[in-house]
């Protein structure tokens, strides 16, 4: 029984870990290396395994950062079932060809520009790649056991942090070897609108689990409703636009949902709300179809009126000549718009458009990787480029942590202590400052943790029967 660990180690995207068991190799997620510098060159190296040899995929959920390497692995030799939840089910084409028609327009780009004799370029896979792998996934309920191998039993739980989002509680038996493997998948923020919360384990064996914000604690939800109402404010006052570069799976829709349950409160009346993002207005017609997903709070909401969210002020966007008429409008505009960090999409011409202007806001609502626009932004860029082009940035910047789909450290640790056993702990999904502090928190708590690097290997055995204190 070990695990290696090939993806999200020492860093938050690229989720990829190999599970080998039994006879079997099991993939927890394939995700994409998303941020700038060398990812693209990166996402097209070999994986470190034979995707022939690989048994199954375990998905945690559908973020292209935990899925958009699947297509890949099918097209390098993988043919086995990939489970996850239903929802990641319906969520994962509207993902994975976005992602696919973005690489395609990409090599397009590239090719327009390459020199005589230098070979064309190739994208990572295509829409038929796509649907070949998607022919693989197989929906699981929540809470249920499954058997999908001899000695390999799954059971997927609740992790809030996406709808379809969960964490993976697997069983393993190696002759009269039993162990229990608990992969955290990324979790979310504890009270968050409209998913239920993260679901309380009582005991593993070894626990993998992400950090992402292991070094930070979120501003509390009600300062961070009175934030963003402070900020809507300010930018009437100003007669500014709001610019809100945002996750089409996730953030988009519960940005939506707080603004129609909080329509009268911020005086929302005046503006326009546009969602300009075909995926994300797909993702939201799933979200509110898997009604099961919700918690009381959205049940109830969706029960008092015909569709969420209640917005009489709300424009989706889906063609390029309406995205195009957002210019129009110099003010009282509140544009929803990908990709979330800020390295591609349409929100790039919004902010060209608004960063310039003192009365206009941008706010940052989520995870922001190195190398990406969004993190200039956020690191207090004066000049960013779009485009090729140079862009002051004038515009008020407002980085509201309060809404981040990930879990702070005290939800982590929250989340952690639900395990009444106090099982060792491997930290992934994280830049090292946070893997250090989180260790730290552990250490200080008498609980082993490992923060792996990039191909190191976990023998679960060896990690579950150490003579250290662990209480």
């Amino acid at each position: 029984m070990e695990i290696e660990f090939f993806g999200a180690a020492g860093e938050v995207t690229g989720s990829c870990h190999i599970l080998r068991v039994a006879g079997r190799a099991l993939l927890i997620d394939c995700g994409l290396i998303q941020g700038g510098g060398n990812a693209a060159a990166r996402n097209r190296e070999r994986f470190p395994f034979d995707p022939v040899e690989i048994d199954a995929v375990f998905l945690t959920h559908a973020h292209l950062d935990h899925s958009g390497r699947l297509p890949l692995l099918y097209k390098q030799g993988f043919r086995g079932p990939i489970y996850t939840t239903a929802a990641s089910r319906d969520l994962l084409p509207v993902l994975l060809y976005d992602s696919a028609d973005l690489a395609a327009r990409e090599v397009e780009r590239i090719n327009r520009r390459r020199e005589p004799g230098e070979p064309p370029a190739t994208a990572l896979y295509d829409r038929e790649d796509v649907a070949q792998c998607l022919g693989q996934v197989k929906a699981l309920r929540y809470d249920t056991d499954y058997a999908p191998f001899p000695g390999v039993s799954l059971c997927l739980r609740e992790a809030g942090h996406i709808l379809g989002s969960s964490s993976l509680q697997l069983d393993l038996q190696e002759g009269a070897l039993r162990r229990r493997v608990v992969f955290s998948g990324d979790l979310g923020q504890y009270d968050s609108p409209i998913l239920h919360d993260p679901h309380r384990f009582s005991s593993a064996d070894l626990v993998v689990m992400e950090c992402t914000y292991g070094d930070r604690l979120h501003r509390e939800r009600d300062a961070t409703l009175q934030e963003l109402a402070g900020i809507i404010a300010e930018a009437a006052a100003t007669r500014g636009n709001i610019v809100m570069p945002s996750f089409a799976v996730g953030r988009s829709q519960e940005l939506l949902y707080l603004l129609g349950k909080h329509y009268d409160d911020w005086q929302l009346a005046p503006w326009k709300i546009f969602l300009d993002s075909p995926m994300a207005i797909e993702a939201s017609k799933i979200y509110w179809r898997h009604v099961d997903r919700h918690d009381d709070e959205a049940q109830q909401l969706r029960a008092s009126v015909a569709a969420m969210p209640a917005l009489p002020n709300f424009v989706a966007t889906r063609s390029v000549e309406e995205s195009r008429a957002i210019n129009a409008h110099r003010s009282f505009a509140l544009i929803i718009a990908g990709s979330g960090m800020c390295n591609g999409g349409r929100v790039l011409h919004h902010l060209a458009r608004n960063l310039p202007r003192r009365e206009c806001h941008v706010i940052i609502a989520g995870y922001q990787a190195p190398g990406t626009l969004g993190r200039s932004l956020v690191d207090g860029a004066e000049r960013v480029n779009i485009y090729g082009e140079e862009v002051a940035v004038r515009a008020a910047l407002h980085t509201v942590g309060g809404l981040s789909a990930h879990a702070d450290q005290r939800d982590l640790l929250r989340w952690y202590d639900s395990f009444e056993n106090r099982p060792p702990v491997c930290l992934v999904h994280g830049e090292p400052e946070p893997l250090a502090a989180f260790k730290r928190e552990l250490a200080a708590r008498n609980i082993r943790g490992w923060a792996p690097g990039r191909g190191d290997i976990i023998d679960i055995l060896a990690a579950t029967t150490s003579t250290t204190n662990v209480r």
